[in-house]
């Protein structure tokens, strides 16, 4: 015998599970329309907006420069803009190696710098400029020149190229270096001269700076006593004292020196 359903009790089963429906459906909307809410009102907050921008790293340009640069300020909304397309504007100044740009606490900006290092200063016709590691001369006055000095490299292809050789020397070698004088051409072939500090004189081709200066330490070892001169490193490795190259000092007579001008 089939079995007979009695639609009268399934009645109260099909209108609770239409109202548990009904009422998750509800929730659902409740949940959606207060999230929305608390955006709008937190949107108006002092809470969305930026309170502080910090920068770490920076040692060439001031904070100031570097928020600047950012396009951000103090009261901006906090979700207004992206923070690596931030991190890229930054990183586009000639002196920044990377960037970093964070959101911190809902309320802070945190922007980190890394700058080029620098390999000297550039001797120009007004004075001096820190040399970075990318050839770019920085445009702020030099008040001390602690390090290197590159004469005559105008062209900032030619100063990446004295940079990455430099920094491809040995420490001990590349604090030997008083002064780098393109003296002839403006290519990877050009002509330098490097006056070192402890009085020797190199001459070398700027491509393979490198690969010959670092063998310096060895062969002044092998020199006598006080014995100063020039080093030629344009083809192989050569050495002249500088009585050879320049003749040996004049003698100063007695009469010489007691005569008043």
């Amino acid at each position: 015998m089939d079995k007979v359903i009695d639609i009268e009790e399934r009645i109260p089963t099909l209108r609770e599970r239409r109202r548990k429906r009904t009422n998750r459906k509800f929730l659902a909307l409740l949940f959606i329309f207060l999230t929305i809410l608390a955006g709008l009102i937190y949107s108006q907050t002092q809470f969305s907006k930026i309170q502080s921008i910090s920068v770490t790293g920076e040692n060439l340009y001031s904070d100031e420069d570097y928020i600047a640069a950012s396009k951000l300020a103090i009261g901006d909304s906090m979700w207004s803009f992206d923070a690596d397309e931030v991190g890229a504007a930054i990183t586009g100044l000639e002196w920044v190696e990377s960037a970093e740009v964070e959101k911190n606490w809902l309320t802070a900006v945190e922007i980190t710098v890394s700058e080029y290092p620098s390999v000297g200063y550039l001797e120009t016709a007004t004075g001096y400029q820190k040399l970075l590691a990318n050839g770019y001369a920085v445009e702020l006055p030099v008040e001390t020149v602690a390090g290197p000095v590159y004469t005559n490299f105008e062209d900032q292809e030619t100063r990446r190229e004295v940079a990455a050789q430099v920094q491809q020397l040995d420490s001990e070698v590349s604090n030997l270096v008083s002064q780098v004088i393109l003296t002839e051409g403006r290519e990877g072939t050009a002509n330098i001269t490097l006056y070192m500090t402890d009085g020797n004189e190199v001459r070398a081709r700027l491509n393979s700076l490198a690969e010959k200066l670092d063998y310096y330490p060895s062969l002044i070892a092998q020199l006598e006593d006080g014995v100063k001169g020039v080093f030629d490193m344009e083809v192989g490795i050569t050495f002249r004292s500088y009585d050879d190259v320049y003749g040996p000092p004049k003698e100063v007579s007695e009469d010489e020196e007691t005569e008043e001008p």
